[in-house]
């Protein structure tokens, strides 16, 4: 069953631990793209000098983030690479959630070629633990880039489905590569399931 708006729209450290688990769907060109997620971070906005939008900037990059919650935020990162965040809160309120990682479920051979240009049967276990253990990772794998920026998650391209229920632990800690952030960078906005692979860093 799809995640609906009143989901999104809450506390986003809230929404960061619990989309631990939730499903992230791509239809893409007759494919459906599927993933549990197994790592997140929180950016709470106006007052998180790790956050795009800190002290209310509004620039051309970061609109999104002062959409509907359940929107996409899409944003280019080291000339390379794409990330996917997921708006919280309410209209105006520049938070959101950037996803990590993701453990593959469906339409591995499209992610496999995507990444690496093969089937999955083909990839080595290395290539297989590196699929979507990272945010610019799954980006690529899931096909995810600036185009999608500002699209309904409540739609039917790009969306997130409830998991399984199956439990597992949640590991709290401080967000990576955000050195630039001041005390913000030592904030314990990360969450992962302990112990899954597909977490970008242990």
């Amino acid at each position: 069953m799809k995640l609906d708006r009143e989901f999104y729209s809450r506390d986003t450290l809230t929404v960061a631990r619990e989309l631990l688990g939730k499903v992230l769907v791509h239809n893409i060109n007759g494919q459906k793209l599927r993933g549990i997620i197994v790592e997140t971070e929180a950016y709470l906005g106006l007052r998180d000098k790790a956050a795009h939008s800190y002290g209310g900037r509004k620039t051309k990059r970061v609109e999104s983030m002062y959409d509907l919650p359940g929107t996409a935020y899409v944003f280019f990162i080291y000339g390379m690479y794409y990330c996917f965040n997921i708006v919280t809160e309410r209209i105006g309120v520049p938070e959101a959630v950037l996803i990590r990682g993701i453990e593959p479920i469906e339409g591995l051979d499209f992610m496999a070629r995507n990444r690496f240009g093969v089937d999955y049967d083909n990839l080595t276990k290395r290539q297989k633990r590196n699929l979507t253990n990272g945010p610019g990772k799954l980006s690529i794998a899931f096909n995810i880039d600036k185009s999608l920026d500002g699209v309904d998650l409540c739609g039917d391209s790009l969306y997130l489905e409830h998991g399984d229920g199956k439990k597992f632990n949640i590991v709290q800690t401080k967000r990576i590569g955000i050195d630039y952030a001041e005390e913000a960078r030592d904030f314990p906005y990360r969450f992962y399931i302990q112990g899954n692979p597909y977490v970008s860093k242990l």
